[in-house]
């Protein structure tokens, strides 16, 4: 299976698909390869393309458009296997689907939520943020925790994190009616916002134009900063680092109420497979309600199946639990469109103007809309 492994950590996680499956089938078999996050959306292609390409493929739902040409269809082989694709989360289901077929099974359905450090919060006297949470207190906490060369929060330079779910939480999205609305003002808001935490506030540091997102997750594991935006299938590894002082609030908006930008990743099957219906088992036995929850106990990952949801909050903190349900109840979907690497790959050459202050939100995202929408 070709996929995304940036570190050890996403080794373990398509892992623990794999072990999961050998408990029903100890003769199951799956190799993994794959280049970063980063690289795997401009590597993809290539790769799948190849004679020795490998059957299987992850893609994001946010991506799905984008894959088009290497996923297979999967309703019919679902169909004749008697595979209900009405158990898997309605939203990523309908994230994955292109041109009226389903390309791939979703695994989870995550929203973006808000990491931070309990012991911190609680040494400089601050509430613990929760189930409301508006920007004015996420800026009144950042700069309460933020003091000589400690910063509130860690910031990635990447279109799909803080900025963005700011934006979405207040009701704006960069796609609308399958195309490219980067120049919606909540949009353009939320995305100003994350530029002046850096430059006006000074409660972050800006981050690297490469690979920032690293950096960041490290800087909130190390107890270095108080904050940081991520998705729930980081949660063991910060519950590793972290232990009881891993916090989970919702993402703040203007009106402190939680709205997710939800996103979900899935398995595939390669256009080119010479064997279709081998592939499609393969993916049937990491998609089963027993595997996905037994993935989402062991790693985090939010289910796409809602009677796993139990098998995720086993263990955790139950007002942890509650944030990153609210948002998954009270949200929707990435969708995204074919272009939207490029816009990705744009918007990281110039976020770094932006976290200087050299250059507005509304002029960068003005400038992609008009090079690509």
């Amino acid at each position: 299976m070709y996929t995304w492994i940036s570190n050890e950590n996403d080794r373990a996680q398509w892992q623990a698909f794999v072990d999961a499956a050998k408990e029903v089938d100890p003769e199951f078999e799956l190799t993994l390869e794959g280049p970063s996050f980063e690289d795997y959306w401009t590597k993809v292609k290539t790769r799948m393309s190849s004679n020795d390409a490998p059957s299987l493929l992850t893609t994001q739902a946010a991506r799905a458009q984008e894959l088009d040409a290497l996923l297979a269809p999967l309703d019919d082989l679902a169909e004749s296997a008697g595979i209900d694709l009405g158990q898997y989360n309605e939203a990523m289901i309908g994230g994955m689907t292109v041109d009226g077929t389903v390309r791939a099974i979703p695994y989870d359905a995550e929203p973006m939520v808000l990491f931070y450090n309990k012991a911190l919060f609680t040494d400089a006297d601050l509430e613990l943020p929760g189930l409301s949470y508006t920007m004015d207190q996420f800026l009144d906490n950042a700069s309460a925790l933020t003091s000589g060369d400690a910063y509130g929060l860690a910031i990635s330079a990447g279109l799909v994190h803080l900025g963005m779910s700011i934006g979405f939480a207040n009701g704006g999205s960069p796609v609308t009616d399958g195309a490219l609305s980067l120049t919606d003002p909540k949009i353009v808001e939320g995305l100003q916002f994350s530029f002046d935490l850096v430059t006006e506030h000074e409660v972050a540091e800006a981050p690297a134009a490469v690979d920032s997102e690293p950096a960041a997750q490290q800087a909130l594991m190390n107890g270095d900063v108080a904050m940081y935006v991520d998705g729930p299938w980081m949660y063991q590894a910060y519950a590793d680092a972290l232990g009881e002082d891993l916090g989970v609030a919702i993402i703040p908006s203007e009106s402190g109420e939680a709205r997710g930008l939800i996103q979900g990743s899935g398995f595939g099957i390669a256009s080119n497979a010479k064997d279709p219906e081998a592939a499609f088992a393969s993916v049937m036995a990491i998609t089963t309600p027993e595997v996905i929850g037994s993935v989402a106990n062991a790693r985090g990952t939010f289910p796409s199946i809602a009677s796993e949801e139990q098998q995720w909050a086993e263990g955790k903190a139950e007002d942890n639990v509650a944030a990153v349900t609210a948002l998954a109840e009270n949200g929707a979907p990435l969708i995204t469109t074919p272009t939207w690497n490029e816009v990705g790959s744009q918007f990281s050459q110039f976020a770094t103007d932006g976290f200087r202050g050299n250059r507005s939100a509304e002029e960068i995202l003005g400038e992609i809309q008009a090079a690509i929408g």
